[in-house]
């Protein structure tokens, strides 16, 4: 078909299972379409990864060698192809890998000093947005946005929009998350017919980068060693030239980092969780590519953030995905075999973060993994028809696992464990709702128990509420947790890779679990 206008030949693509079709011009990368309907880029298009596997129901896409080297056989046989990999030259139907990532938000109400007017709560993730819209009289939640963060289609994690910016892509990842939140808080305003002169203030919270990023800063001395920034302080934005349709007296404030890689989502979990008002010894962790973790009681605490790596997000593992339809998020083992649930109760086609955990904790138990992370015999780990797990998917969250729990005992050395136990441990974010504790336990993420370990839930947009409808005492309190939390930079840590070796194995299945607050 020829578009008349612009004398150019066009498809039709469409998604399943949603059934929506577009029409593209030919010579498209399908991955360029997927992006925009909330599919998969987690190496930015790159062909580096598995990310964005589309089965092509009709039609064709062209297999190139680069796809051959990464699906398997079978894969490309039952119709898998790379997105990132295929130029679209006639009609086809594709059902995506992986759908919307469900954002994981609440509408709790902390104290509050009333005021008149509204106030923006925004969570900039690296994968997803939220925005809420607060009545700052009784700080209640008056509306919800959530999107995927637009950055995605220059790469899903955080290092590859740093590489991004490094090739000149700054300030396009800068326009395009101001232009999505814009919208979203636009949208907000006119769903509950809220004038824009009545909004007083938006508070964002986000990592360093997505701070960075957002706020139009250099994101270069975060790409390389010793990761640090001079610019992670509280940064006051200009309303209008930010967000066009609001008034100058708007207040828009990006709230400050805490150092290193630790952001403003981990200030602000810290404030929701009051973990600086803690009388016992209290640790927040979020897990993702960057674990960031905070150790802390009576008013002083210690921050640190670990390089995970994608694992925890399905991401750069063989059959991985986001958690979305289609995905494996749970297993068990039952009667010495694997037993998966999948999100939407449907065929699996890949396995996220929480599965993960869940598959290789069951191997572990069931003899088939090894405590050095060795695969019995050699052979896949079979999760579910369709989806396997390799020794490099093995070594991809050991490698994970032992940075984080590398991370938390470098704090508790620092901390001295002399100071007794850990009495809580907060996971954040939707990684740490959905994951199984035992499981966590099970490889050695947490050496505890799990009777202290409980989830906190979206604490970066509690968070940023709850400084939101501070008052004037709002930026005080961000500031006065800045000021009570040390950040500690592991790379410069010499106990960091000794604490990281010994903690690649998993523990034996009937291994007790040793007390954080005793040396490891």
């Amino acid at each position: 078909m020829t578009d008349g206008a612009l004398g150019k030949h066009v498809v039709t693509v469409t998604l399943l299972p949603s059934g929506r079709s577009m029409e593209v011009v030919a010579g498209t990368r399908l991955h360029e379409v997927l992006v925009a309907h909330g599919g998969e880029s987690p190496c930015g298009g790159n062909g580096t990864c598995r990310g964005c596997r589309v089965k092509v129901v009709q039609g064709s896409c062209l297999v190139t060698e680069r796809q051959r080297e990464l699906l398997l056989p079978r894969e490309l046989r039952e119709g898998w192809r790379l997105a990132c990999q295929c130029m679209l030259t006639e009609d086809v139907a594709v059902l995506q890998a992986a759908a919307p990532a469900v954002v994981l938000v609440d509408d709790a109400v902390d104290r509050f000093i009333a005021e008149a007017g509204y106030g923006i709560a925004a969570d900039i993730g690296t994968t997803t947005l939220a925005v809420q819209l607060v009545d700052l009289q009784n700080g209640r939640v008056r509306g919800l946005r959530t999107a995927l963060n637009p950055q995605a289609t220059l790469g899903a994690d955080i290092m590859s929009r740093l590489e991004a910016a490094g090739r000149g892509e700054a300030a396009a990842l800068t326009a395009s998350i101001r232009q999505c939140v814009g919208d979203m808080i636009a949208a907000l305003l006119q769903q509950y017919d809220v004038p824009a002169s009545h909004l007083k203030r938006v508070f964002l919270v986000g990592n360093t980068v997505m701070h960075h990023l957002f706020c139009g800063l250099s994101v270069e001395p975060l790409s390389h060693v010793p990761f640090e920034t001079t610019d992670g302080g509280l940064s006051i934005l200009p309303s209008s030239s930010t967000f066009s349709f609001l008034c100058d007296n708007t207040e828009v404030v990006f709230l400050p980092c805490l150092g290193g890689f630790v952001g403003s989502d981990i200030l602000a979990g810290t404030a929701a969780v009051q973990l600086l008002q803690a009388q016992g010894l209290t640790l927040l962790v979020d897990l993702g590519t960057n674990g960031e973790i905070v150790l802390g009681q009576g008013g002083v605490a210690l921050c640190a953030s670990t390089a995970a790596g994608p694992a925890f997000e399905g991401a750069r593992i063989s059959c991985g995905m986001r958690a979305g339809e289609g995905a494996i998020w749970r297993v068990t083992d039952e009667r010495g075999e694997l037993r998966a649930d999948v999100i939407g109760n449907c065929e699996p086609v890949g396995i996220c973060g929480s599965g993960l955990v869940d598959a290789v904790a069951a191997a572990v138990r069931l003899g088939l993994v090894t405590s050095t992370g060795r695969l019995k015999d050699g052979r896949l780990l079979n999760v579910a028809p369709g989806v396997t797990l390799t020794q490099a998917d093995i070594r991809q969250l050991q490698l994970a696992k032992a940075a984080v729990s590398a991370g938390i005992a470098v704090l508790l050395e620092r901390w001295g464990t002399e100071h007794g136990r850990v009495e809580t441990i907060f996971l954040a974010g939707a990684f740490g709702n959905y994951i199984s504790i035992p499981s966590a336990i099970q490889i050695g993420l947490f050496p505890c128990g799990a009777d202290r370990i409980t989830a906190a839930g979206n604490s970066a947009l509690r968070g940023a509420r709850k400084l939101l409808c501070a008052g004037d005492k709002r930026l005080d309190q961000a500031e006065l947790v800045v000021a009570s939390v040390q950040h500690i930079p592991l790379a410069a840590d010499p106990a960091f890779l000794d604490y990281y070796v010994d903690q690649m194995s998993f523990p034996q299945p009937d291994a007790k679990p040793i007390e954080l607050g005793v040396p490891l």
